[in-house]
């Protein structure tokens, strides 16, 4: 799944209350970790450039923070963590196992598959790449209706907010 939607996903289910910020870091940070900071990386040496990077000039170190991140087993006991002090942001946290959920069936062997239980466990799913106009349409449309839905609710409790002040 791209990384916009990873974000976009994190703040509809997760952040939409409160704390949509984090939200929408915890959706997006696994891939942020990893090919973000390869980004960032390769635009300050002036060696970035568009579409996907081979695998043969990707750091070592970009596997790694890509499997740190995208592993339940580092995950959860961290968001359970935070939960455990602090609910709300435990809550927005959420985004990060969602990201995780969404992407493993999403990538194939080829190309970065989610080792979901890295570092226990090497398995993996030979998914269907996200970027297949079956997976990707719909994917955008949930996404639509899902923030449509968010904007028409906070509009509604606004209004319902706005009705009680003005009493």
């Amino acid at each position: 799944m791209d990384t916009l939607s990873h974000a976009l996903w994190g703040y509809g289910l997760f952040g939409h209350k409160r704390h949509a910020a984090l939200a929408l870091f915890f959706g997006a940070m696994p891939d942020l970790i990893s090919f973000g900071a390869f980004m960032v990386v390769q635009l300050v040496t002036g060696a970035w450039h568009i579409g996907l990077p081979p695998l043969a000039i990707l750091p070592d170190w970009l596997f790694a923070n890509y499997a740190i991140g995208h592993s339940f087993v580092i995950c959860l006991p961290l968001v359970l963590i935070m939960s455990l002090w602090r609910r709300d942001l435990g809550f927005a946290m959420l985004a990060w196992p969602f990201h995780i959920v969404l992407d493993f069936p999403f990538h194939a062997l080829a190309y970065f598959p989610t080792q979901i239980f890295w570092p226990i466990s090497d398995f993996k799913v030979d998914g269907i790449p996200w970027s297949r106009g079956y997976i990707w349409l719909p994917n955008v449309a949930s996404l639509v209706i899902l923030l449509t839905y968010r904007y028409r609710q906070k509009r509604i409790l606004r209004q319902d907010q706005d009705a009680r002040l003005s009493r």
